[in-house]
């Protein structure tokens, strides 16, 4: 996520991002914890669980990027996602929007 951190403020305006989280026992309160603690600049939210079964979303850090039409264009697990990479995509979605 420390790449991610580097890159979305740039396209902050242009390209909505939201970290999701996958526990439903975590409060508001303590994503918000969390969120301070890891200086993130963007809001983080609940999923239910369907939403994250639909996803295919089974374990922790998988980033999903949809375009302005729902579609599913980037995936990746644990680990992917380098800043040029971030950049790339933040870069084709704020020109598409």
């Amino acid at each position: 996520m420390r790449s991610l951190i580097d890159v979305w403020p740039e396209f902050a305006e242009g390209v909505d991002f939201y970290a999701v989280n996958i526990d439903p026992s975590d409060s508001f309160d303590k994503l918000e914890d969390f969120k301070l603690d890891q200086g993130y600049p963007w809001p983080l939210t609940h999923s239910d669980r369907d939403t994250l079964l639909r996803l295919n979303v089974i374990r922790q850090s998988t980033k999903i990027a949809f375009d302005s039409d729902g579609v599913i264009v980037y995936r990746e697990r644990m680990g992917g996602g380098d800043t040029e990479t971030w950049r790339d995509l933040f870069r084709e979605l704020s020109e598409e929007g």
